[in-house]
């Protein structure tokens, strides 16, 4: 400041004023500090603003997932890039870490509000018994929840995914194409979508009577995927169509059958949830459920901009996942129907 007030001939204060767009001095005076500054390469320092109570110009974002598994999911880079586009459009900053649990991502929150590292989060995979709405409020940090809790909350603004309707749509597709034995392999049991798509199946099953669908929890990863593929092709009552909570399992699904001297989707028809290009480097091509997953993290970024604005907390739906077929899905063989 003291080098942009000797440049501009003002003093240090009018620096001040004009640099934070308060009033004071001239629009003449405003203009030449802040062409000065431009051409110092000065920029605002977040430090400097969040103690004088303006704000870190940063939000946050945790996830509690191990991250061997995370780096090959494709959803979290996807929604990243749609969070980032909106945030640049603001000049805000996103700070990201990756924790083992949700009790580790409790306190990393309390020591960005204790440090005011951050003006607000952005939170994920929302859990069936979930600890962060209650801190958050606690905190008076303002969040919204990506994907929706099992509960609405009056502090939190929600931007929930209809996992419901979307396994809905898949068993009812399979169910047409004279699938009668379906498992789907899941993602980890504690997630709220996971709960939602489970549920859902179950519903959807008791509604047409079928005995021989099931879900089997993993942890999202290949490895797991392809054991539990392994596992339940091999088993009595095998099934003909396998759902994938994500496109990596599916993936590694589709290798197990074809490794077990089995052909898709000659003996199992197979569903990824989440399409991406690595759906369409398999052969064959797998069926999926289609969702703009950029659009989401840039609806999730406005919503918490909107919170940092004064805007009220809200609950805001996605649109509903489109099943896109592809050569992975066929009617059931009749030995196996």
């Amino acid at each position: 400041m003291k080098d942009i007030a000797q440049r501009a001939g003002v003093s240090e204060s009018a620096v001040s004023f004009a640099l934070n767009d308060r009033p004071g001095v001239s629009e003449v005076t405003r203009d030449r500090v802040r062409r000065v500054a431009e051409q110092l390469g000065w920029r605002p320092s977040t430090a400097a603003r969040a103690l004088s109570g303006e704000g870190a110009a940063t939000v946050g974002l945790v996830v509690a997932r191990p991250a061997a598994t995370l780096g090959v999911d494709s959803f979290f880079l996807q929604l990243i890039s749609g969070i980032q586009e909106v945030l640049a459009e603001r000049q805000l900053g996103l700070l990201f870490q990756v924790v083992e649990d949700v009790r580790a991502e409790c306190a990393v929150y309390r020591r960005w509000w204790a440090e005011h590292r951050v003006d607000g989060v952005l939170v994920v995979d929302p859990r069936t018994d979930d600890p962060r709405p209650e801190l958050l409020d606690e905190l008076g940090l303002p969040g919204v929840v990506i994907g929706g809790l099992p509960d609405t909350h009056p502090n939190l603004s929600q931007v929930r995914a209809d996992d419901a309707g979307a396994m809905a749509a898949v068993v009812g597709r399979l169910y047409e194409l004279g699938h009668r034995r379906v498992v789907h392999i899941a993602g980890l049991d504690s997630l709220a979508h996971t709960d939602r798509r489970i549920r859902s199946l179950r519903a959807e099953a008791d509604r047409r009577g079928l005995t021989g669908v099931r879900s089997v929890t993993t942890d999202y990863s290949d490895t797991e995927g392809a054991a539990v593929t392994r596992r339940v092709l091999g088993g009595a009552a095998a099934p003909t169509a396998l759902v994938y909570d994500n496109d990596v399992m599916a993936a590694a699904g589709a290798a197990v059958v074809a490794g077990l001297g089995l052909s898709v989707p000659g003996d199992v028809s197979i569903v990824s949830w989440e399409d991406s290009v690595l759906c369409r480097m398999v052969h064959p091509w797998l069926t999926a459920l289609s969702r703009d997953t950029i659009a989401f993290g840039r609806l999730a970024a406005r919503e918490l901009t909107a919170l940092l604005d004064g805007g009220a907390a809200r609950s805001v739906p996605m649109p509903l996942p489109r099943l896109i077929e592809r050569e992975s899905t066929a009617a059931p063989p009749l030995t196996r129907a």
